[in-house]
């Protein structure tokens, strides 16, 4: 790339409307641009850095014999409504009508086509495994989009699906994708960990999440510095702690006045105990059923452990009017003695003793409340792993990571193809239907969780394989015949080698050129000046001092950073 006359450009000051690092260097390198909430243009600099990622992955996919295809984003709504789909995704979908008053969708994700697609191959047990992959554009309507390309309404995703006859095949597919996925972050020189999660909209046995360690992550990852435990804050578990303010058994339940104390730290502090001797009682509405749980004073309610408890597809909080209805109380005074609705405890409260609850009493809570005082439907491990809990498998004291979910692996089942009637023949003659695998990798994600984690004051700092130019060629000053002789001789040279390189032959101030070199996060720089004159350049890595090197050396120089 020469860059006079030809299309660079780079901001000087920060960007006001971009909070994360990622996005604002992105921005101020000229690689992205927004063009609306969520929704971003990848410029001539970007798109290098994107296909790069691309080359990446697509060329560990094809190793393990996955085949590329492409789908489209416009897709019927009703393919959706057959697989159960299009009531979960909700509003997160954009829908449209075409002419004809037909219903259409923007494709948020593609299991469904790839279902019906493997249907035209895929009629008996011989024709199985088949592993497909395809690099396209999915559409959510994010609620709040933000952090740059870390969340947003328009997305490049890698999606890959694999189907097999069995569980068998399928665990042979989906550790293939894992290698595979383990293969392609490596490369991409990303500090990552592998963490269990849940399976939301996607479904299925199974989820494994990819996730890269930044602090600008919106996921928690729940980590073991212990043993192998490793889990996304939505599915993690911990050890019980039982804790009892008293632990006599059968102690006698007394019903005590709390005036205007309706809140776990206002009743803690008129009576005098730790948030730990109280339970507390939270009122759900888990699609049409109304669901009380009760957990410890100083918990919180998980709500995707308890929507996954209850089979359900929406969960909300019970409106302030509904919950004084049901506990002929003011909020803050809900309790499980005499409630009607469904009860759900957690394990930890199975095994507490004398504690305190709501009485469904305006102004009043029980004392010495044990799990014989009221009746309940459901145990469950319904809590939120915090600070302070142990790890599950060796009991070591549990740390907390805010990551970026960069890939995805699911072992979908036969959620799919039962849905959309995806079936084979096997060796009996018998149908059944086909088991499924899915597997994602967001690639806009990767490009900005590399920033977050490789960048300084000066900008950018690409891993090499990643980087949209390997070196940048930069003439101190345009106007010298020798300087731009050389310059462009050298740039021809990395040419014919096929080593990507920029020649900055712009009539700039130097200073201005190497901020911009930084900016963009060129890992090499070669200096052409007045030295060149004996046959002397300077050679700068990214974040390194400048070296002198004879001008026959060079090249020899840049090939040994290729890898």
């Amino acid at each position: 790339m020469i860059l006079k006359n030809n299309f660079f450009y780079t901001l000087r000051e920060n960007v006001k409307d971009e909070e994360s690092k990622s996005g604002n260097l992105l921005v101020r390198s000229g690689m992205i641009k927004k063009s609306s909430t969520g929704i971003y243009m990848y410029l001539p600099l970007g798109l290098r850095v994107m296909k790069n990622i691309e080359n990446i992955v697509r060329d560990e996919m094809n190793k393990i014999n996955s085949l590329e295809l492409m789908m489209p984003s416009l897709i019927m709504e009703e393919i959706y409504e057959r697989s159960g789909r299009r009531e979960s995704f909700g509003k997160n979908m954009f829908s449209l009508k075409d002419r004809f008053d037909k219903k259409y969708v923007l494709g948020p994700t593609h299991e469904e086509l790839f279902v019906i697609a493997s249907g035209m191959k895929i009629k008996s047990y011989k024709d199985l495994p088949v592993s497909l992959y395809q690099f396209q554009n999915k559409f959510r309507d994010e609620t709040r989009p933000r952090y740059g390309l870390i969340r947003v309404r328009e997305f490049i995703m890698k999606d890959a699906y694999s189907f097999d006859k069995n569980l068998e095949g399928l665990d042979k597919s989906y550790n293939d994708m894992y290698k595979a996925y383990i293969k392609i972050f490596n490369r991409l020189g990303l500090n990552y960990k592998v963490v269990t999660a849940d399976t939301g909209a996607m479904g299925g046995m199974l989820s494994e999440e990819f996730q890269a360690i930044t602090d600008i992550g919106e996921d928690t990852l729940v980590l073991c510095p212990k043993c192998d435990y490793a889990s996304n804050l939505e599915v993690a578990s911990s050890q019980k702690t039982i804790i009892s303010d008293n632990n006599i058994e059968n102690m006698q339940l007394e019903l005590i006045h709390t005036p205007n104390a309706k809140t776990i730290e206002e009743v803690t502090k008129y009576m005098n105990k730790n948030s730990n001797n109280f339970v507390k009682t939270i009122l759900y509405k888990i699609d049409e059923q109304i669901i009380a749980c009760l957990i410890r004073g100083d918990r919180d309610v998980n709500e995707i452990k308890l929507r996954k408890l209850f089979n359900g597809i929406n969960i909300e909080l019970l409106d302030l009017e509904t919950i004084e209805e049901i506990t002929s109380a003011k909020v803050g005074f809900a309790g499980p003695i005499g409630l009607d609705a469904t009860i759900v405890i957690d394990s930890e409260v199975k095994d507490m003793k004398n504690y305190i609850v709501g009485a469904n009493k305006t102004d009043y809570h029980y004392k010495n409340v044990n799990l014989k005082d009221f009746k309940y439907q459901m145990i469950g491990d319904i809590r939120n792993v915090q600070s302070g809990d142990r790890c599950i498998k060796c009991n070591e004291l549990l740390i907390f990571k805010k990551a970026i979910e960069v890939g995805n692996i699911f072992k979908l089942g036969t959620k799919y193809s039962i849905s959309l009637g995806l079936n084979y023949l096997d060796q009996d003659n018998k149908l059944n239907p086909v088991i499924m695998g899915s597997y994602g990798i967001g690639i806009g994600r990767c490009m900005a969780a590399i920033v977050e984690q490789n960048h300084d004051d000066k900008g950018i700092i690409w891993p090499i394989n990643i980087t949209p130019y390997k070196v940048a060629i930069v003439i101190v000053n345009t106007n010298d015949e020798l300087q731009m002789q050389k310059a462009y001789e050298l740039y021809n040279k990395l040419n014919e080698l096929n080593i990507d390189a920029i020649l900055d032959n712009r009539d700039e101030r130097i200073g201005v050129k190497f901020n911009d070199m930084d900016l963009i996060g060129i890992p090499m720089r070669v200096t052409i000046g007045n030295k060149i004159i004996n046959n002397i350049l300077e050679f700068k890595l990214r974040t390194k001092e400048t070296t002198e090197l004879n001008s026959n050396e060079i090249i020899e120089k840049i090939k040994s950073y290729i890898i």
